[in-house]
């Protein structure tokens, strides 16, 4: 090889005692030790609440049931050198419906797979066959270790049959055997030594070999049968030691505990090697014909011993041409016979046993491991990335949509925007909130450029601006939440909605298309609420405020302009002392944002360029505020800040084709794992409008183009290639969960659409595409070494 392999294996892997996990360790060694310049890994997967002293090669772990690990691996082999994944599959390792999380992973990765398929269904469930033919899909190469499987996967899955390579279940290397040796080494009784190994469960068969011996223990009364192995670990968890006992009972009711032992132990390989290389005889009592491999059963083939099974698939593959004796399931006096044949003719014994092990010199993990490095080699050379890999968002349409306002006058009646819907339509027992007007009137003003369209949104304008004065408290905040009855929830809103109301209103004021009226019954809210403003304490609500702060003093607005203050009591003209003038609204506006540079001067660190030590919701909205501090004040710390913290939200979420952005389940502080699923509309919407803003301000193409890639977050550009929005309605889905899109759609997802389409629309004529290369999010702000990912952990 010209250079170095690097090999990702994903499977169980030891310590964990699996018949899989074994196999995947002896694969990595006989991979690696075969060829200097192959170097491997391995995603391990576990069941929750397991956790394993893993060794070094183990650089990543999948929670087999949580799907977000499953996509958090995928985006570390993405970033990795991994030149090849070696994918070990059994339906039951990964989370799902028929093994299908797995598919979270491969349809994710840009590296090709090789994946070596454990099992192989004839008569597959749907779910099953969907699962395979994905599988087939998303692998550049199937190794089987059967020609069995080779003709399943072409007659029943269509499989390419040049997709398919049969490489053997590997096996240890160890000379023609004496028996005696190993006897004495492990102190074993028995004349002849029968052996059966493996986890134990139901499938297994096992009485059926006991029911067989009575006779020819008759006969032959030094006889003993070895069951060495533990009850297999999701049996034990399901069924207890239920079929172990079972087997017990059967001992002692057919007389047979003077000839039948239990080791019930799960042994390491080469103790198990010795137990195999002891016995005389190894039993397969099988119940199931549907065994595509058993390594039980190569091992025993590879060591040279005479055996009886049952006509499973494998076995009657491995065991034709006379390298053992096949008997019919459940068929006691089968197993009698066959055990009676070899006991009494030694030299056909020994024929039998030469004939296997001489095949299974094909088997050794020496031969196995070259069989593995030549495939890897040729895939590495020849893989091209996957169609969907390679433009998987070729969907998205070239031109912005349409403003579309149905569903946000759907759910409008005649006293504010109902919350929630249920799939679509509305559902009147959440009541509305002061949040939702508040930000739609940001929506609709925004869509204003003439006296025309301020006609045509009149009455939702009005309907907002009538339900926020109804919401304002005597100390001037607001209410948030009304019920359906109209009547208001809590004593007082949030902080976050006294800084919502005054966006929304702030732009009502600015918005000069609409009357000199509505606009100054803005003013009058805005005025009533200045001493809330003013002791704003949390950061969001900071950002909101000064949003709206900004439009009032960008639009010069004072009592000048609009000649009068209205009073609802008397219809006549307030004091000036009634309301707070302009210099009042440019104090809290400045004391706002140098508390914002006080909190990020706090709290950043050389790889945190953030306010907080933990990046929660509303994010963009406090980078965009100081941006617009910076465009008032022309102070640079104000935009040097807000660039900074905006270019950070795009190192941890950008992902070179889509916003990966923070999910709500659980946020992403400076020593966790950022949280993949729960992604909300509401923070493609607002960091669209804070690349417009710092295009608008530097200039630079970049912030143009990450604004259309942010709001592509609604057309599909995410991370499940989901279209959140409706064409049809103009409806937003309310999420992107673990489990798919949300599909109620509510009013915050439609408002922030319509706000980042706005703000994006303002700037169509600019050309886009992926000239630009920003950083990559490597869903980690601050990854440090490899290291970090052992715990499945990404930081």
């Amino acid at each position: 090889m010209n250079k170095q392999l690097k090999v990702l294996f994903i499977g169980t892997y030891v310590p964990k005692e699996c018949g899989i996990a074994t196999f995947t360790s002896d694969l990595l060694n006989s991979v690696s030790g075969e060829n200097d310049d192959v170097h491997c890994e391995v995603i391990a997967l576990n069941d929750p609440s397991e956790t394993y002293n893993y060794p070094e090669e183990v650089v990543f772990q999948i929670e087999r049931e949580k799907i977000e690990d499953y996509y958090r691996a995928a985006d570390y082999i993405n970033q990795s050198t991994v030149d090849i994944v070696c994918l070990q599959h059994e339906f039951g390792l990964f989370g799902g419906s028929a093994g299908d999380y797995i598919f979270a992973l491969l349809s994710g990765i840009n590296k090709p797979v090789i994946t070596t398929m454990h099992t192989v269904i004839r008569e597959p469930e749907p779910t099953y066959r969907a699962s395979t033919e994905n599988l087939i899909k998303y692998s550049e190469k199937l190794i089987v270790m059967s020609q069995t499987a080779v003709n399943m996967l072409k007659d029943v899955y269509n499989a390419p049959e040049d997709k398919i390579e049969v490489i053997f279940h590997g096996l240890p290397d160890y000379p023609f055997n004496d028996r005696g040796k190993y006897k004495k080494k492990l102190n074993l009784k028995g004349s002849p030594l029968v052996l059966t190994f493996g986890l134990l469960s139901q499938n297994k068969g096992i009485e059926s070999m006991l029911e067989a011996l009575p006779d020819v223990i008759n006969q032959y009364p030094g006889l003993v049968y070895l069951i060495l192995g533990a009850t297999h670990p999701m049996v034990k968890k399901t069924q207890g030691e239920v079929y172990r006992q079972y087997l017990n009972n059967k001992v002692s009711e057919l007389g047979l505990e003077n000839n039948v032992v239990f080791h019930d132990k799960f042994v390491e390989k080469e103790e198990l090697c010795n137990y195999v290389l002891a016995s005389d005889i190894y039993a397969s009592p099988y119940l199931s014909r549907e065994q595509i491999v058993s390594g039980a059963l190569t091992y025993a083939i590879g060591m040279g011993k005479a055996i009886i099974s049952t006509p499973y698939w494998y076995a009657q593959e491995m065991l034709s041409e006379n390298r053992g004796l096949l008997v019919d399931f459940g068929d006691t006096e089968g197993f009698k016979k066959s055990l009676l044949y070899l006991i009494e003719n030694p030299e056909k014994c020994d024929y039998m046993r030469k004939k296997a092990y001489d095949f299974g010199r094909k088997m050794t993990w020496k031969n196995v491991g070259r069989g593995y490095n030549s495939v890897f080699s040729k895939a590495r050379k020849k893989y091209t990335a996957h169609p969907t890999i390679q433009n998987r968002f070729s969907f998205l349409p070239n031109q912005l949509p349409e403003v579309k306002l149905d569903h946000l006058e759907l759910l409008t009646d005649d006293v504010g925007i109902i919350q929630h819907t249920n799939l679509g339509v509305p559902a009147r027992h959440h009541g509305y909130s002061t949040d939702d007007v508040g930000r739609a009137l940001v929506a609709l003003t925004q869509l204003i450029d003439s006296e025309a369209k301020a006609e045509e949104l009149w009455k939702l304008i009005i309907t907002y601006m009538s339900f926020l004065e109804h919401a304002q408290t005597d100390t001037g905040h607001f209410h948030n939440f009304m019920s359906y009855k109209r009547e208001f929830l809590d004593e007082t809103g949030s902080e976050d909605t006294l800084g919502r109301a005054v966006y929304g209103l702030g732009h009502v004021i600015s918005c000069s298309y609409l009357s000199k009226n509505i606009r100054t019954l803005a003013n009058n809210l805005v005025s009533k609420s200045g001493p809330e403003i003013e002791n704003l304490s949390y950061p969001r609500a900071k950002a909101y405020a000064m949003c709206g702060l900004y439009e009032i003093l960008r639009a010069d607005v004072d009592a000048v302009e609009f000649g009068y203050i209205f009073n609802s009591r008397r219809g006549a003209v307030k004091s000036v002392d009634s309301y707070i003038e302009k210099d009042a609204f440019e104090s809290i506006f400045v004391n706002h944002a140098d508390s914002l540079v006080d909190l990020y001067e706090t709290n950043h660190k050389e790889d945190w360029n953030w306010f907080e030590p933990t990046v929660t919701y509303s994010n963009a909205k406090l980078s965009e505020s100081l941006l617009l501090a910076y465009n008032y004040t022309k102070d640079r710390t104000y935009r040097k800040i807000g660039l900074d913290t905006l270019d950070f939200l795009t190192e941890i979420q950008w992902r070179g084709d889509f916003f990966d952005l923070v999910g709500n389940h659980g946020w992403y502080s400076y020593d966790g794992q950022k949280p993949i699923f729960d992604q909300q509309p509401i923070e493609a919407g607002y960091l669209t409008q804070a690349y417009v803003l710092a295009y608008e301000i530097v200039r630079e193409r970049k912030y143009l183009e990450l604004a259309k890639y942010s709001f592509e977050h609604f057309l599909g550009r995410n991370r499940l290639r989901t279209v959140m929005y409706d064409y049809s309605t103009g409806a937003v889905c309310d999420g992107l969960n673990s489990d798919g899109m949300n599909c109620n759609q509510g009013a915050e997802p439609v408002i922030c659409y319509l706000m980042a389409l706005s703000s994006l629309n303002k700037h169509t004529n600019k050309p886009f595409g992926m000239a630009f290369q920003p950083k990559v999010c490597d869903g980690v702000a601050k990854e440090k070494e490899p290291a970090i990912y052992k715990s499945g952990k990404m930081r």
